[in-house]
């Protein structure tokens, strides 16, 4: 039986152009875990995926979502719903997750116990430790993820092996320990600059093993642009004092 504690458990999903995948991602997170939350970002959608979200909502009342109509973009999404929610205390733990159900629900709670059983107030999903994994994916992307990871250990010094990783579940009381006005990156290197000033925080960071499946509904919003901005971005992490 689901433990209470649930309840003060959010879940932040970063939607643009996700109407074909949102409502699958949404029941099967409440049919795992129905006394949490979820809070969908939309940067205005031109397939509307907030009208879908509200008509949701009346199904699971503890669905809300966030339209932003200006400074779009998947990174200040996450940005602007930390911030949103560090103020809000009817949430205690919470989670990040893609909306391509390339994150399951299904491993949030054995994340969520990590946070009790390893004493540590951040636990990431990993694909590259013991029982992790990627389905549909050809051997070259596995490489580049693998490359990529090993280029921003390097740099960063963050110990963590796979540092792309999009899925967390945390303690919202470590955003205390960051500015998150200066998270800056638009796209999803957020994901490595969070875990980059989490790390220099001095918090613990938990790999749980996870297996992301390959979308197979809607398009990948990576561009050139992003990719590029990945890889100036633990330069400037690691040699510049970002303010």
């Amino acid at each position: 039986m689901e433990r209470d504690i649930y309840s003060k458990l959010i879940a932040i999903v970063p939607t643009y152009n996700e109407r074909q995948t949102i409502g699958l991602l949404v029941r099967a997170f409440f049919d795992v875990l129905p006394s949490a939350s979820m809070l969908v970002v939309d940067d205005n959608s031109p397939d509307k995926t907030t009208e879908e979200v509200a008509s949701l909502k009346n199904e699971f009342p503890r669905l809300d979502f966030l339209l932003r109509t200006s400074d779009r973009g998947f990174g200040r999404s996450y940005r602007d719903a930390l911030i949103k929610l560090v103020g809000d205390d009817r949430y205690d733990t919470v989670v990040m997750m893609d909306a391509d159900f390339s994150h399951d629900p299904k491993y949030i709670p054995g994340m969520f116990d990590k946070l009790s059983q390893c004493k540590c107030k951040v636990v990431t999903g990993s694909r590259y430790v013991s029982g992790g994994g990627a389905e549909g994916w050809g051997w070259k992307r596995v490489l580049l993820s693998h490359l990529a990871s090993f280029y921003l250990r390097l740099i960063l010094g963050v110990p963590v092996r796979d540092v792309t990783s999009g899925f967390f579940v945390f303690n919202k009381s470590v955003l205390a320990s960051i500015d998150l006005v200066s998270l800056h990156s638009m796209g999803t290197a957020i994901l490595v600059e969070l875990k980059y000033k989490l790390f220099k925080a001095g918090h613990k960071i938990y790999e749980y093993p996870i297996v992301v499946v390959d979308r197979t509904q809607g398009q990948s919003k990576i561009s050139k642009k992003l990719i590029w901005e990945s890889l100036k971005l633990p330069l400037k992490l690691r040699f510049s004092r970002l303010k």
